[in-house]
């Protein structure tokens, strides 16, 4: 049973310049969730999450996490609430060693038996960065990085983990690895905000999921609702 609502986002309007990128939507993501947002390129769903994480600043709507509303909050504040993000293109350090990536995940935390805990923790859900943790971080392949950007993102303890794109770029068997670590994730509890190009994958995993089609949601249902729409199955699952 999903808990109270953990993010809320109503009416959120984020502009590039002159142009709209996304047009005033509302959603809601409870803790212990799995809330998706699927839709093609240029939808609006990366520049939904910089927004949420405080990297972008909204034109106009409201954005209220945990209890309290963040948005215009700076980026290491959001951070600092519970909110990660992990983003498109990982963005991990490449000459630091994996250890040290995983350090920096944790930049805001004082607590250095707890970060030891975490930093063993994520070498637990991903035993590749345990065997090669003194190794630099650019040696690894897309798929590593990617399980890196995921263990770092974890070291501030997240309320809520946003993951954009997690599974791009991957081969089938690294984003399998991926996608089974989601759930784990969610398995033990952490709340999670993913997008995801695999609509398949992440409607499979989502307790409630939202097509965003140019800057709009123009579809909500659960994870199972959308997976078995006719619309949805035509669009994103590339069904006839």
């Amino acid at each position: 049973m999903t808990g109270t609502a953990l993010l809320e986002v109503k009416d959120l309007r984020i502009a590039y310049g002159k142009i709209e990128a996304v047009k005033g939507i509302s959603f809601t993501v409870h803790t212990g969730q799995v809330v998706t947002l699927i839709g093609t390129n240029g939808a609006g769903k990366t520049t939904t999450l910089r927004t949420l994480s405080g990297l972008l600043t909204p034109l106009a709507g409201t954005i209220h996490f945990d209890g309290r509303p963040i948005t215009g909050i700076p980026a290491h504040r959001i951070v600092a609430l519970g909110l990660a993000h992990s983003p498109e293109g990982r963005h991990i350090f490449p000459r630091l060693t994996i250890a040290e990536n995983l350090q920096l995940g944790a930049f805001l935390r004082k607590d250095t038996h707890g970060i030891t805990q975490d930093i063993q923790r994520a070498y637990d859900l991903f035993p590749i960065l345990g065997e090669r943790a003194k190794q630099a971080a650019g040696t690894l392949s897309g798929g590593e990085q990617q399980m890196l950007a995921m263990g770092r993102a974890l070291m501030s303890r997240p309320k809520l983990l946003m993951l954009d794109e997690p599974s791009m770029g991957l081969s089938p068997i690294m984003m399998q690895k991926i996608m089974t670590t989601i759930a784990e994730l969610k398995a033990n509890g952490t709340t999670i905000l993913l997008v995801e190009q695999n609509a398949q994958a992440a409607l499979t995993l989502a307790d409630q999921g939202h097509v965003m089609e140019t800057g709009t949601i123009a579809l909500s249902g659960t994870g199972a609702e959308l997976l078995h729409n006719e619309s949805v199955r035509k669009a994103y699952l590339g069904e006839d």
